[in-house]
C-alpha cells in the first residue's frame, strides 16, 4: 500500500491550501462574529447566512474546487475516496469552509444517495441544484421517542395510499434544517414491517415546503443554536408526496444506507483529522508565547509531552482512515466495515483529548469564540455519537472480529 499523494490529488491540495490561505482564514474570524450577531437566538425562521460565504463559493466555483467529494468526472472531479480523503482533512480546519467548496453534510451523503440510487427524474429535480450549491438538505432519520442506537427502531411510517406515499413520525437532530436554502429532506421510516429486519425501511424525498411538516424547535448543542445550519426537531403528520419520491423501492432504507455511510464517514473523520491539526497548532503557538512562573507553558507540567502524544495521536488517527479509504476504493464497502467502524470511534476520540489539551493550554480563552477550539470540542462530541454511538460500531467491529474465528 502506498498513501503518497498521486498527482491529481496533490495539485488539488496545493490549490485548496492557496484558496484557503488568501480567501477563507483572513476572514475566518469575521465570519464567526458576524454570524453569530446575525443569527442571535433559536428563532429559525430569521436566520441568515453570512453574504461573505456566497462570495467564497463564487470564487470556489471559478477556482475549480467545487463538488471535490464526488467520485464522478462528468458532475464533478472524479476524485476516489483516497484521492479525496486529504481536501477534507484541510477544510475540516475550518467548520464553516465545507460549505464554500459544496462539501458539506449532510448534503454530501444525500447527493451521494440521488447519484447512486436516484432515477433521473429525481436527479434532475433535486441533485442538480445541489450539486450547483443552489439549495441544501437535510437527512431525517434519527428519533426522538426511541433508543436510536438501534436505527430498526424507528416508529415514523411510510404507507402507501395509490399514487401516493403518506408520511407520519417525529425526528429530530436533523442537521441543517435551520439553514434558509434548506428544501428538501431524505425521510427514512418503517414501510414493510412484515419483512425481515433490515428489510423494513424505505427512503422519500420530501420537500420541505409538503404540507403536514411541522419544524417544531431547533435544538441547543451544548448551548449553541449552530445557526445558520441548526439541528432541527420535525413532525410529518399525514405528508403527502407522490410515489415517485420513493427511492429504489419499499424496504431498500437500510441497503442505501450502507452505500451512503461508509464515503461519508471517511469525510467525517478526515475533517475531524483537520481540526486536530489545527487545535494542535494553536496549542504550540500559545504554549510557546505565553510564560508562566518564568517559562514558556510548553515547558510546564508535561506539556512537552502532551505535544508530542498529539502528534502520535493524529497520525495514527490519518493512517487509519487512509487505510479505510483505501479499501472503500479497492475492495468496497461491504468488506471496509471493520476499518470504517473502527475510525468513526478513533477519531473523533482523538479530536476529543487533543481539543482538550488545547483548550487546557489556552485557558479561559480556549472556551470562548476568540479561537475555534470551543467549537472543535463540540464537534469531537457530537461526531461521538453521529452516525451512531461509539458503542454500536464497536460491536460491529467485535461481530467481524470473531467472525473470522468462527469460519476457522
Amino acid at each position: 500500500m502506498n498513501f503518497a499523494h498521486n498527482t491529481k490529488t496533490q495539485d488539488y491540495l496545493t490549490r485548496l491550501k492557496e484558496f484557503m490561505d488568501k480567501h477563507v482564514y483572513p476572514v475566518e474570524t469575521q465570519i464567526y462574529q458576524q454570524t453569530h450577531e446575525l443569527n442571535p437566538d433559536g428563532n429559525w425562521r430569521k436566520w441568515q447566512s453570512h453574504p461573505l460565504i456566497e462570495t467564497l463559493k463564487q470564487q470556489a466555483k471559478t477556482a475549480g474546487l467545487w463538488n471535490l467529494f464526488l467520485p464522478d468526472a462528468k458532475l464533478a472531479k472524479g476524485l476516489t475516496c483516497l484521492e479525496y480523503a486529504p481536501l477534507a482533512e484541510q477544510m475540516g480546519r475550518c467548520t464553516f469552509a465545507p460549505e464554500i467548496f459544496n462539501c458539506n453534510a449532510p448534503d454530501t451523503g444525500n447527493m451521494e444517495v440521488l447519484y447512486h440510487f436516484g432515477n433521473e427524474v429525481q436527479q434532475d429535480r433535486w441533485l442538480k441544484p445541489l450539486l450547483a450549491g443552489e439549495i441544501r438538505s437535510v437527512f431525517a432519520m434519527t428519533e426522538p421517542d426511541v433508543a436510536s442506537s438501534d436505527a430498526t427502531n424507528m416508529q415514523a411510517t411510510v404507507s402507501v395510499d395509490g399514487d401516493e406515499l403518506v408520511l407520519n413520525g417525529k425526528k429530530w437532530w436533523t442537521t441543517g434544517l435551520g439553514h434558509p436554502n434548506a428544501k428538501v429532506a431524505i425521510f427514512m421510516a418503517l414501510s414493510n414491517p412484515e419483512n425481515d429486519k433490515h428489510q423494513q425501511h424505505s427512503m422519500v424525498i420530501v420537500p420541505l415546503d409538503s404540507s403536514g411538516i411541522e419544524i417544531k424547535r431547533m435544538l441547543q448543542a451544548y448551548g449553541d443554536y449552530d445557526a445558520p445550519f441548526g439541528h432541527g426537531e420535525m413532525h410529518f403528520t399525514n405528508v403527502r408526496v407522490p410515489k415517485e419520491n420513493l427511492l429504489v423501492g419499499l424496504g431498500q432504507g437500510f441497503a442505501i444506507a450502507q452505500g451512503r455511510l461508509g464515503p461519508g464517514r471517511i469525510h467525517h473523520c478526515m475533517r475531524a483529522i483537520g481540526a486536530a491539526e489545527k487545535a494542535l497548532e494553536l496549542a504550540i503557538q500559545r504554549g510557546t508565547s505565553r510564560t508562566a512562573f518564568g517559562q514558556p507553558l510548553l515547558k510546564l507540567g508535561g506539556n512537552g509531552e502532551r505535544i508530542a502524544d498529539a502528534r502520535i495521536a493524529i497520525d495514527q488517527a490519518r493512517l487509519l482512515t487512509l487505510y479505510a479509504a483505501w479499501k472503500i476504493d479497492n475492495v468496497g464497502v461491504k468488506h471496509a466495515m471493520t476499518e470504517i467502524s473502527a475510525i468513526k470511534v478513533a477519531v473523533p476520540k482523538m479530536l476529543e483529548q487533543v481539543v482538550d489539551m488545547a483548550v487546557q493550554i489556552h485557558g479561559g480563552a480556549g472556551m470562548c469564540n476568540d479561537f475555534p477550539l470551543a467549537r472543535f470540542a463540540a464537534l469531537a462530541r457530537a461526531l461521538r455519537l453521529a452516525d451512531g454511538p461509539d458503542e454500536v460500531h464497536k460491536a460491529m467491529v467485535t461481530r467481524l472480529e470473531l467472525r473470522q474465528y468462527q469460519s476457522k
